[in-house]
């Protein structure tokens, strides 16, 4: 690797960006695996173990509402950790909830069902939920900040994306790890006792976590900010979340709605895939799993592809790329389910994640560059967690229940539909923030960045 010689701000400092973003990476994946175990747990064993009911699908609708109290949770989080973030550093914070996501998911492994102590199950589940919420929320603003923040500009979409990865790398394993438990057990035994081996993995993959994250430096950017605010004599400011809404409350709704497609369209197409395919179709637990262990596989690796072509083309025209294309394969998607095979299953949801990629691709880049630096983690925090909130919590609630009331999916492809439609609109009048100084503040230049050449020589590659 090529390192850079000085820590101006901005700049690759000389531990080297690749160290910083498989930091990022490993920390990112881990918090994912433990949210979406929740997720696909949902779809396939809580229904049954924790909310058992005599309709299979008003089971599932419960599971997944104490599923969607976990994004309530949320926004909480990225205010306290954005708070925080912005005034002691990203670092300490990004450790914190790496211990508090994976402290729950190993608790969720440990409870006894509704069979063994009733209502208290389901209520001890909700709460750990809560908390796993609470740290994610906190999570996803630090992970896409400390690689941004760390990056230079010429490489930051692509450099900034890989965090992203861990949302794909995350269902991959949490997936994985449930195909492969279904495949080996019998369906008693998994029901009995396997289900919960997953959710003690958790607990290593934590130690494996915390042991990477603590060696990164913490975001030079932050650090210079920090030491212009300390020299600022006399100056007393008011909280990064006031500040947010105060000044940036036009970004904050901007990045919201650039994720609100995504983020529908995200948990449609792999957790509520599930509930389609295994009791709409009435197909195997395997094909559904199979197929979303596949496509999330080729999503982990085009993700960064899509951060690299935003760095080239601008967030704008890639993000719309995914939005645009979202909404007309929304139609597609579930006239390619309904052939009820596997390897048009896989493609469909394949394909339709490829779409997803370009919208989250550059997502981090993208939301990173709208906010100034003492404020950054608090903005990029509340905007992607609010959408999180109004998209992903209530998109499989929305969709089992529209399948639920018309037995068909044409609504919900009209729902995933309307989604993107709603991040195209948003991407088409927000400004570009391509070639962004993250070091200057959005009030000393004008917010669309003029966009420059970029140097012969980068110092921020591999």
């Amino acid at each position: 690797m090529t390192e850079t010689t000085t820590a101006k701000p901005g700049e690759p400092r000389s531990g080297g960006i690749a160290r910083i973003v498989s930091a990022s990476l490993i920390g990112t994946t881990i918090e994912w695996y433990d949210f979406f175990l929740y997720g696909s747990a949902a779809a396939l064993v809580f229904n049954t173990l924790f909310f058992p009911t005599s309709d299979p699908l008003v089971g599932t609708l419960i599971a997944f509402v104490t599923y969607a109290i976990g994004f309530l949770a949320r926004p909480l989080g990225g205010v306290v950790f954005g708070h925080f973030g912005d005034k002691i550093g990203r670092k300490k914070l990004l450790v914190l909830s790496l211990m508090l996501m994976g402290g729950a998911t190993f608790a969720m492994g440990l409870l006894p069902t509704y069979g063994t102590i009733g209502v208290g199950a389901p209520i001890l589940l909700t709460i750990l939920r809560l908390i796993q919420g609470f740290a994610l929320g906190g999570e996803w603003g630090g992970a896409v900040l400390i690689v941004s923040e760390h990056g230079g500009e010429r490489h930051r979409g692509f450099w900034a994306s890989w965090p992203q990865c861990g949302a794909p790398g995350g269902n991959l394993l949490a997936t994985g790890v449930l195909a492969l438990l279904a495949a080996v057990q019998p369906e008693e035994a998994f029901l009995s006792w396997g289900w919960r081996i997953p959710f003690l993995l958790s607990g290593v993959l934590v130690v494996i976590g915390l042991w990477i994250r603590a060696s990164v430096s913490e975001s030079p950017v932050f650090l210079a900010a920090q030491a212009e605010a300390e020299a600022a004599e006399g100056t007393k400011e008011k909280a990064p979340v006031v500040e947010v809404f105060r000044r940036s409350w036009r970004e904050v709704l901007g990045a919201i709605g650039t994720r609100f497609g995504e983020n529908v369209s995200y948990y449609i197409l792999t957790s509520f895939v599930l509930v389609y395919v295994t009791t709409h179709l009435e197909l195997p637990k395997s094909t559904a799993l199979n197929a979303v262990l596949i496509a999330s596989a080729i999503h982990f690796f085009t993700i960064p592809l899509w951060g690299a072509l935003s760095d080239r083309l601008g967030r704008r025209p890639v993000t719309l790329i995914g939005s645009i294309g979202m909404a007309v394969w929304a139609f597609a998607f579930f006239a390619l389910l309904d052939t009820e095979s596997f390897a048009v299953i896989t493609f469909a949801v394949t394909a339709g994640l490829l779409f997803h990629g370009a919208m989250y691709g550059p997502q981090a880049a993208f939301i990173s560059e709208m906010f100034d630096t003492k404020v950054r983690y608090s903005g990029a925090s509340m905007g992607s967690q609010l959408a999180s909130i109004v998209a992903g919590a209530l998109a499989p609630i929305v969709a089992v229940e529209l399948l639920r009331s018309y037995g068909s999916s044409t609504p919900i492809a009209l729902y995933l539909c309307a989604a993107a439609v709603v991040t195209t609109v948003t991407v088409a009048v927000i400004k570009e923030t391509l070639g962004r100084d993250l070091t200057r503040s959005t009030t000393d230049a004008t917010r669309a960045p003029r966009r420059q050449e970029p140097p012969v020589a980068s110092t921020d590659r591999v």
